[in-house]
């Protein structure tokens, strides 16, 4: 018998926060990650309710995600980060917001399909459509 099949929608969310809600719901998670992509990726570890011996994640939209996720979300997300991270980490974020704002870089998109197609998450088939 094959994976599961859970569907997110990218039409579904206009930023990370609803995205995150959304895929809570989507995928019947006990707990919301609330945009925190440490959270996130503990989560596709499993436990949290995420099917034991993985699943298939078919991203409907997933252009749309794309522009949502983008930069200017980006830029909101580490001004963020640059406000209530550790002070060691601050410098850090600083560089890669200078980088958003010139629209180079890594997206909060580009985040989130890299925690889910990593090697630790070898059993999750990600289907971007």
């Amino acid at each position: 018998m094959g994976k599961r099949v859970f569907e997110i929608d990218g039409s579904k969310s206009s930023n990370l926060e609803e995205f995150a809600d959304h895929f809570t719901h989507q995928l019947h998670l006990e707990t919301n990650w609330r945009g925190n992509l440490d959270a996130f990726n503990d989560i596709l570890h499993g436990g949290f309710g995420t099917p034991d011996g993985g699943f298939v994640l078919l991203w409907k939209n997933s252009a749309q995600s794309k522009e949502n996720l983008g930069y200017a979300e980006t830029i909101n997300w580490l001004n963020e980060r640059v406000r209530n991270c550790h002070p060691t980490n601050v410098e850090v974020f600083r560089q890669r917001l200078v980088l958003a704002k010139r629209n180079e870089g890594e997206t909060l998109f580009d985040m989130l399909v890299d925690i889910i197609t990593s090697a630790d998450h070898t059993d999750i088939e990600l289907r971007l459509v």
